[in-house]
């Protein structure tokens, strides 16, 4: 059983692989694989259910659209803070949760990830070897104070996905595509 669900597995991303030589959102998909724990399959799935990034005003913008950020319960002077909303979509989320346990490990540039990065531009290896320093670094520190594995990779996958943001507006960017992020009153 074991064998024939690798073989489906590999027989999709061969699949994946020739759709995504076509695909309009092809150059986000290889920039978003230079990010550790994203590949081939979380890269095509977040494009996939979310289209273009960019039409996100902000990172938190797209974490709040994803559930990704805290509850608030709030009355008078009190503000109580909760679980995360799980509000938009799951999927996503779930991918990037996923995606977020790769950061338990120390930072480091592997052969694999190299290839991937090479395949970018200067500005998007610089923002995924920024994300997999920080991260790395988030989840240690999370975990040093005391939180559960499965909330500190929450708070991973949030973090994430301001660098996914980052990284596919800057390849927007790079094509022309003007986008609608905010500019910060002088």
């Amino acid at each position: 059983m074991v064998k024939h669900a690798q073989g489906r597995l590999e027989a999709l991303e061969q699949q994946m692989l020739a759709v995504l030589e076509t695909w309009s959102m092809r150059e986000v998909a290889i920039a978003l694989m230079a990010l550790r724990g994203v590949k081939l399959i979380a890269a095509m799935t977040i494009l996939a259910e979310l289209g273009d990034l960019s039409r996100f005003e902000s990172a938190p913008q797209l974490m709040a659209y994803l559930g990704l950020v805290p509850s608030e319960h709030s009355t008078g002077q009190k503000k109580k803070r909760g679980g995360i909303t799980k509000s938009g979509n799951g999927h996503v989320r779930r991918v990037l949760v996923e995606a977020g346990w790769s950061y338990r490990f120390p930072a480091r540039k592997t052969a694999a990830l190299q290839r991937y990065a090479e395949k970018t531009s200067d500005e998007v290896q610089e923002i995924a070897w920024k994300a997999q320093k920080r991260l790395c670094m988030r989840y240690r520190h999370l975990l040093l104070k005391g939180k559960l594995k499965v909330e500190v990779c929450t708070a991973v996958a949030r973090e994430l996905t301001g660098f996914i943001w980052a990284i596919a507006c800057e390849v927007m960017k790079k094509r022309g595509i003007k986008t609608i992020t905010k500019t910060k009153a002088a």
